[in-house]
């Protein structure tokens, strides 16, 4: 089993790969989680700043933190 330090890890690499928001399902997929667990990580990443989060129609949209990706460089 993943620990939460690695869930969150895959999570933000796969944030970084990608051009535009992407779903919850999207990132639940990538990372081979289900789609609560994911939903349940980007919140938590969220509330520490490093993701940032739009409801648009019935999709919940994630994306890098632009402050957050300055910092990793």
């Amino acid at each position: 089993m993943k620990s939460e330090k690695d869930i969150q890890e895959s999570i933000i690499e796969y944030l970084k790969k990608q051009e535009w928001p992407s779903t919850t399902e999207d990132i639940a997929a990538d990372c081979k989680l289900s789609w609560n667990t994911a939903q349940l990580h980007l919140v938590k990443l969220e509330g520490k700043g490093k993701v940032r989060y739009k409801k648009v129609g019935r999709q919940n949209q994630w994306w890098l933190n632009k402050s957050y990706d300055k910092e990793m460089k």
